[in-house]
């Protein structure tokens, strides 16, 4: 999974690197942006990819990353602008800290698993896909009209209290696990 080619549906990558049998990722799930979304997949915000190979996942990782997850708090993301990655238009999460903290925490916990291969430095912030088809010599104009299309659309916020464990099995994501952050009471 790449920037350029995220989530559930999707074709393996062709270039950089390919996505095999096996890869993981956590992911945001955003169901309030799919219908914005015109990239194939769902719309999510990555917290690790690639996370560490399927096999690897025995009870004993199952629980630790229940515990890790379960230590963070539920957050609203607040999707308001849009942004560019080279050959990417994506909507820029507020805050991004939420989501980086995970990634820290997961990346400390498994230091193998390096966020996007290390191929981006600095790595890619957080961010929601919402194309990444037009090559260079159409990009501008097509995700111009697209961005001009959805700004009405914005703002849209989303509470995020799990964190989705997904799986490649060679022609797809599949859901795997759900992990929970922690949900506390709201002062009335």
């Amino acid at each position: 999974m790449n920037a350029d080619e995220e989530c559930a549906g999707s074709e393996p990558a062709t270039e950089g690197w390919p996505d095999v049998p096996g890869d993981t990722a956590l992911t945001i799930k955003v169901p309030e942006a799919d219908r914005l979304v015109r990239a194939g997949f769902p719309a999510h915000v990555t917290v690790l990819y690639p996370f560490v190979h399927e096999s690897r996942l025995d009870a004993a990782a199952h629980r630790e990353m229940s515990a890790l997850f379960a230590g963070h708090d539920a957050f609203t993301l607040t999707f308001a602008e849009f942004a560019r990655y080279p050959g990417v238009l994506y909507l820029d999460p507020w805050p991004h800290t939420p989501v980086t903290a995970l990634t820290k925490d997961l990346t400390r916990s498994w230091p193998h698993a390096v966020p996007y291969r290390g191929i981006f430095d600095p790595p890619l912030a957080p961010h929601l896909t919402v194309a990444n088809s037009e090559g260079p010599a159409t990009q501008d104009a097509a995700y111009d009209a697209l961005q001009a299309e959805l700004e009405p659309l914005l703002p849209l916020s989303c509470r995020v209290r799990a964190v989705h464990l997904i799986a490649w099995d060679g022609a797809r994501w599949q859901d795997r696990a759900e992990y929970r952050l922690a949900e506390h009471p709201r002062p009335l």
